[in-house]
């Protein structure tokens, strides 16, 4: 229990051991769908319920090689740190891959978090970024661990489904995404181009700074530009992860419109 502690709490004991901590039937679920190593799952037998899925995960993780343990009552919600805990949760390997994974077949849609601090909005631009279709998201080096417990949960899965890249410096991606012909461009709350008349069908990918700051103005002699999405009522700025998604989807109906 110590150790699923560390794990759920520290990112540093997550990137040694290269696990991380996934809640849920669910989420496991998809985990195992999408082959992820699960090392093991841990049950709180008094929070299992008829139709929960639990049963079915664990016996899926035990078939891929998982070990299996009951626990007392209590004990997960103490590891989890939830307001409604799940009754299962399961150790599994990291999945990001390095950003050199990607050179073979450079996508042509790739999310950039450069300096995103809050894990919901970590997991919520994962999550808005593979539904629109993105092929990697890239969370730079003073990005939030997008494998952080919360940001597992708001990407409700998406992270075993679009590949992740962690730690570079964002200088160093967005110079590597230039040089695989990919448009940089940065998403600001005002004095971009309008998102809706930027050619979003051509490769690109979408720059998304800190929650409170923005960019980072050393950032800006490696981008080609900035899109804004226009706002008519008095609201400052639109949160990161729905930015990200409007510009995303965005793409993805340009990109539509455009296929024969």
């Amino acid at each position: 229990m110590q150790r699923l502690r560390r794990l759920a709490g520290r990112r540093r004991v997550r990137d040694a051991e290269r696990r991380f901590v996934v809640e849920g039937a669910k989420l496991i679920g998809v985990a195992l769908d999408a082959g992820a190593a699960v090392e093991s799952v841990y049950v709180d037998p008094d929070l299992v319920r008829p139709g929960d899925g639990v049963e079915e995960v664990v016996g899926r993780a035990l078939a891929a090689g998982a070990r299996a343990f009951d626990l007392d009552a209590g004990v997960l919600a103490r590891v989890a740190g939830t307001v409604t805990p799940q009754p299962v949760l399961a150790v599994v390997a990291s999945v990001d891959v390095p950003l050199q994974h990607l050179e073979a077949a450079p996508p042509d849609l790739v999310v950039v978090c450069a300096d995103v601090r809050d894990p919901g909005n970590a997991g919520a631009v994962l999550r808005a970024a593979e539904a629109a279709g993105a092929g990697a998201v890239v969370s730079c080096g003073t990005s939030v661990d997008p494998f952080n417990p919360k940001a597992v949960r708001a990407s409700a899965g998406a992270l075993f489904l679009v590949p992740v890249v962690t730690g570079p410096r964002a200088e160093e991606v967005l110079e590597v995404l230039g040089r695989w012909g990919l448009r940089r461009l940065a998403a600001v709350a005002r004095g971009g181009a309008d998102y809706a008349s930027v050619d979003l069908a051509r490769p690109v990918a979408v720059v998304l700074g800190n929650e409170a700051a923005g960019i980072d103005p050393g950032l800006r002699a490696h981008l080609d530009g900035g899109i804004t999405v226009p706002m008519t009522g008095r609201t400052e700025s639109l949160n990161v992860a729905t930015a990200a998604a409007v510009i995303c989807f965005e793409a993805a109906r340009q990109r539509r419109q455009a296929a024969p």
